[in-house]
């Protein structure tokens, strides 16, 4: 099983647009990342889930249109920034299909080390902006790291 781990990609200020949407950049960042990931990455997901708020949605609904889910797009409060990543770690730990999160710091970085080395204070993969990472469980439900990818990375 594949978790495809993606931080959403640059909003606007707060004093631009209280709701925080995407930006002009963030757009064009993600739509980069996505059509690279389609196209030489092969990812396929059963499900994008994002957080709810307007940035992560926008973010997955555009990763969405190109990896093409087979059971869509939804929300879990759970990828909120401050949720208690315990939680989504129980849930991957029955998970069978791959899935991809997307969400916020600081919960992606907690939940990545949670998964990794089973502490979610200590950081062990950094995030970026419309940046995915790709861990993998294996039958004995260990977690490994098999692949990051950051729009400054890209072509």
């Amino acid at each position: 099983m594949k978790l495809y781990m993606v931080q959403h990609a640059e909003p606007t200020s707060k004093l631009e647009d209280p709701a925080r949407p995407l930006s002009s950049k963030g757009r064009r960042t993600i739509r980069k990342i996505a059509r690279y990931a389609r196209r030489h990455l092969q990812i396929q997901v059963d499900q994008v889930v994002h957080s709810g708020k307007l940035r992560a949605q926008q973010t997955a609904e555009i990763l969405a249109t190109h990896l093409l889910p087979a059971n869509g797009v939804k929300a879990d409060m759970n990828l909120e920034p401050l949720a208690d990543p315990r939680i989504l770690k129980e849930r991957l730990a029955e998970a069978t299909k791959s899935i991809m999160l997307v969400g916020h710091l600081p919960h992606l970085s907690k939940l990545a080390s949670l998964l990794l080395v089973g502490n979610e204070d200590k950081e062990v993969l950094a995030f970026r902006m419309a940046g995915i990472a790709c861990l993998e469980c294996d039958q004995q439900r260990h977690w490994s790291i098999q692949w990051v990818i950051t729009p400054e990375s890209t072509p």
